[in-house]
């Protein structure tokens, strides 16, 4: 799939360092428990890529789900992207940034948890900045689904 972002394998190691590189462009994962928005909780703001900034989730759609990673009910509208992975011999849903396609993680339906959505984005912290303004720009298609 192509992405707005075009830059090349090098490009992204000039920017990233290399935990964020294995992680957003070789889409490893991150230890449970480690990330600094794991247990990361504000009222306002945004969460963006931390590979080109896009704004990928509102503060307001982080919720706790005990999981070791920061989880999310819903995206900003258009900047996550769905994409079947049929790694590790299970079929799960990745998420990626729609702007760069960037890894993010997964995202797991029917758990149960008391949220709009019943789902949870379950997202490595190295993807995700944070920016206490809530700078998001709202995208009229909903979430892409690849």
């Amino acid at each position: 799939m192509s992405y707005p972002d075009q830059r090349t394998d090098d490009e992204w190691r000039a920017i990233l360092n290399p935990t964020q590189f294995r992680i957003l462009r070789e889409k490893g994962t991150e230890a449970p428990g480690t990330g600094e928005f794991d247990k990361h909780y504000p009222k306002e703001g945004a969460y963006t890529c931390a590979a080109c900034d896009a704004p990928l989730y509102k503060a307001t759609h982080k919720f706790s789900s005990g999981c070791g990673w920061p989880a999310y009910f819903d995206s900003i509208p258009g900047a996550v992207t769905r994409h079947e992975d049929r790694s590790f011999g299970s079929v799960r849903t990745e998420i990626v940034c729609s702007n760069c396609g960037g890894h993010l993680g997964h995202v797991f339906k029917g758990e149960g948890f008391p949220t709009p959505t019943d789902e949870r984005h379950c997202v490595n912290s190295i993807s995700l900045k944070f920016s206490p303004e809530d700078k998001v720009v709202e995208k009229s298609s909903d979430e892409t689904k690849a």
